[in-house]
């Protein structure tokens, strides 16, 4: 069988949702192996065209658009919610505050960057980013992933992502965090094959979440408690993540409008431009 290299990060919604593909639930026709790295990891290796499918960022994707198409499957939106930028209580900001985020080109440090341009920015691993604030080494921090669940009693929320948002776009529309992005040298027919297995995955773990939530408990594949995953699996990994609808598409040519209008990419993309041309199976078969 063909090898294709699936990496994806190692947070709770995006383990939820290959694992199906891990125990052998589907995908028959394909050997996958998968890599679980941090986004910012991700990120920086989608520009390097390491991987055949890859977690990105969905504010990376103008930057690698000549090289990889866009899935239409296992995407995170924030509705209503979203990454934190957190400090301690008895800390107030400066316009240049010193800031931890997670990643040069995800779409919350985009998103930061527009609302605060002076601030001073550091890029960590998203598990790192508390302790840095705890510990002073920066003045705030974006938390996302199951760290927007639970941090330290001494900090607390300074502005939350979510909101940035929507006061940038001025419409009601989800934000877009995470997507995927496939190699565009990969035959068509096995492109297409390929994010049928993912839609299909990522259909299993939704459906099947009572079952394989406790799976992901007793393997230790995860880092928050029962309740958590529950609560975190209800906010990235759902009905939404399945197959994307034309309103989160609208979102993320928001986010590429915003990015493009201050300058983080050279041209300006339409997102449903970019994805895998599955019409040419129906074409091939009539």
């Amino acid at each position: 069988m063909k090898k294709i290299s699936v990496a994806h990060s190692p947070d709770a919604d995006d383990i939820f949702m290959y694992m199906a593909i891990k125990f052998g639930w589907v995908g028959n026709n394909y050997k996958y192996n998968n890599i679980a790295l941090d986004i910012q990891t991700l990120n920086e290796m989608a520009l390097q065209n390491e991987f055949d499918v890859s977690a990105i960022s969905f504010a990376l994707y103008p930057l690698i658009a000549s090289e990889y198409a866009l899935l239409k499957t296992a995407v995170s939106f924030g509705e209503g919610y979203g990454p934190k930028l957190i400090r301690k209580k008895n800390k107030k900001l400066k316009p240049n505050f010193k800031v931890a985020l997670s990643g040069m080109h995800t779409s919350n440090a985009l998103i930061f960057r527009i609302k605060y341009p002076q601030a001073r920015i550091i890029y960590k691993n998203f598990l790192e980013i508390e302790k840095a604030v705890l510990e002073d080494e920066v003045d705030a921090g974006v938390l996302i992933h199951e760290s927007i669940l639970d941090f330290d009693d001494s900090l607390c929320v300074e502005a939350e992502i979510w909101d940035i948002w929507q006061d940038l776009i001025k419409d009601d529309l989800p934000l877009p965090l995470g997507g995927m992005a496939l190699r565009r040298s990969l035959p068509l027919n096995d492109a297409i094959n390929i994010e049928k297995d993912l839609i299909k995955a990522v259909q299993l773990a939704d459906h099947n979440k009572k079952i394989l939530a406790p799976m992901l408990m007793e393997r230790n594949l995860i880092r928050v408690n029962e309740q958590k995953l529950e609560i975190y699996l209800g906010l990235y990994a759902n009905k939404n993540s399945i197959n994307m609808s034309d309103r989160q598409y609208n979102a993320i040519d928001k986010l590429f409008e915003l990015g493009y209008e201050h300058n983080f990419y050279d041209n300006l993309i339409k997102s449903r431009l970019y994805l895998i041309p599955d019409e040419y199976e129906k074409f091939r078969n009539s």
